[in-house]
């Protein structure tokens, strides 16, 4: 069977946080020399410094800061990463301190972090966790040690497994919104739940008290809330279906109008990328298509009706009645065309995989 790749995370023991911090300081400093060190070569001589470039000088910090060498090398490959992706010959500095501090991230790189004894290893540190996964019948690739607003630690690690489960053998489509979170083609839709506004008022209250432990404590309930729910939405999709289609709807957009509490709340792109994954691990296929007029476009005929809800004027209208005489619920008409796109996009050519 294929095997694939999965990052595990895992809590490290409080008692440990003290190490990582000083750690994670040493890890700015050399993230904001590589940066300062890049924009002078960029400046003065017009040269882009590649990971390569920048090794010969963190070469021998490890010892003086107290880090792993190849901590150093993982933080040079990872600027220079972020800096072609954000298109920018600075990058933003690493704050140790005050209230805009970055939060602690201490690179591993393959190999430099194993399981020993019950505890992970790493730069001659014992590291105690919460080993929810059984991390010693695997072997750790890359990985990192990250910090929550918080102050908790977690150990996240790449691993190779074999998939435990397979997907179904049915297909369907998404429609995702905001009356109900996700409606599919068949079946029950994920209601959309008030994750943030059912905790708005206890928020405030934190918040005119300045109990700043307090607000972070809220705020990590409304994500593990939110999370908990589509991480069951998703993986009962995944159990029952092969084939799952999703609009291309971006939140980007529609965060920037009256909507943005709803629209940040649903959590579409978190859900993207479970049902991404959990389709990978299981053999199943996950597309995203163009869902420009799905909700126009009758589902039976085919035809693009003038009674169907337009805009955002036409959110309100939750059925409409083609002029071919089918009446349509809004969400499961576009879930039902999504799909349909979905099953075109796979006659050019399904993608080719090994048998397990």
């Amino acid at each position: 069977m294929t095997e694939f790749t999965k990052t595990l995370k895992v809590r490290v023991r409080d008692k440990h946080a003290n190490v990582l911090r000083c750690q994670a300081a040493a890890v700015n400093r050399v993230w904001n020399f590589v940066n300062e060190l890049s924009h002078r070569s960029i400046r003065e001589r017009g040269q882009f410094l590649s990971a390569f470039d920048l090794h010969p000088y963190t070469k021998g910090a490890g010892k003086l800061l107290g880090l792993h060498s190849q901590t150093l090398q993982v933080v040079a490959q990872e600027y220079v990463t972020r800096r072609k992706q954000f298109r920018k010959s600075k990058l933003a500095w690493r704050k140790t301190h005050g209230v805009r501090r970055s939060l602690g991230w201490v690179p591993v790189n393959t190999g430099a972090a194993v399981w020993s004894n019950g505890q992970v290893r790493f730069h001659g540190q014992h590291y105690r966790v919460w080993d929810s996964y059984g991390l010693s019948q695997y072997k750790f690739r890359s990985g990192c040690f990250s910090e929550d607003a918080r102050g908790r630690w977690y150990f996240c690690v790449v691993v190779s497994v074999k998939p435990d489960r397979r997907c179904g053998t049915g297909s369907v489509g998404l429609d995702l919104g905001l009356k109900t979170t996700a409606t599919p083609s068949s079946g029950e839709p994920l209601q959309a739940g008030r994750f943030y506004r059912d905790q708005e008022e206890k928020l405030a209250v934190a918040q005119r008290a300045r109990n700043k432990q307090r607000v972070k404590a809220i705020h990590a309930k409304i994500r593990n809330r939110r999370h908990d729910a589509l991480h069951k939405f998703s993986r009962e999709l995944v159990n029952n279906n092969g084939l799952i289609v999703v609009g291309n709807v971006s939140s980007s957009g529609l965060a920037k109008t009256t909507m943005a509490k709803s629209v940040l709340d649903a959590g579409w792109s978190t859900l993207k990328t479970l049902l991404l994954y959990k389709c990978e691990s299981a053999g199943g296929i996950f597309l995203e298509v163009d869902e420009r007029y799905t909700t126009q476009t009758c589902s039976c005929c085919g035809s693009l009706s003038p009674n169907s809800p337009k805009g955002r004027a036409g959110l309100r209208i939750r059925e409409w009645t083609c002029e071919c005489g089918v009446t349509h619920n809004r969400d499961s008409n576009a879930a039902r065309n999504i799909l349909a796109l979905g099953h075109k996009r796979l006659e050019v050519g399904i993608p080719f995989q090994k048998a397990g």
